[in-house]
């Protein structure tokens, strides 16, 4: 069977720089290789909290959306995320699966994700990353999405970040 190409965001807003390090530590140990973005600072969305550290990175699989997505919350528990938390709140870290190949899915995880649609920054590192990728509904390139994108909605810059197998930026 070949594998999967999966598109991940990670965020987090407590102490952001040590749990986007932790969680891509985690994600080479299970996937192997990893294609990253550059790392975006942006102010909360939908609540009042710390900015956040933002990027996508993409990897291949073979596991299925179920057990990729039970992973992530397994990554997620292990670096001190609580289950339950409310929607719209601060977090150490949240991985959420964007794209499973062309996949779309309402269960057990929504795909292509509604937000890279709707949030800056999961478009723009995703954009970033896979330029000339087309999003399986909207049939429209990354790039061209992100440069229709109202760029006033949501403030959002790159920064410089390092994790220890390379420097991102």
């Amino acid at each position: 069977m070949s594998k999967a190409t999966i598109y991940i965001s990670l965020g987090s807003n407590i102490e952001p720089a040590k749990y986007l390090q932790s969680g891509l530590d985690c994600l080479q140990r299970e996937f192997g290789e990893l294609t990253l973005s550059s790392v975006y600072e942006s102010e909360a969305v939908g609540f009042e909290g710390s900015n956040f550290l933002n990027m996508v990175v993409a990897a291949q699989t073979d596991l299925d959306v179920a057990e990729v997505n039970h992973l992530f919350k397994q990554i997620e528990a292990e670096n001190g995320r609580k289950s339950g938390a409310k929607k719209f709140s601060p977090r150490t870290l949240d991985l959420d699966l964007l794209l499973y190949d062309e996949l779309i899915l309402n269960s057990p995880v929504e795909l292509p994700r509604s937000e890279i649609l709707t949030n800056a920054f999961v478009l723009w590192p995703l954009a970033e990353i896979a330029p000339a990728l087309e999003h399986p509904i909207a049939k429209q390139s990354y790039a061209k999405m992100w440069q229709a994108y109202d760029k006033t909605k949501q403030k959002l810059w790159p920064i410089d970040f390092e994790w220890p197998v390379g420097q991102v930026s």
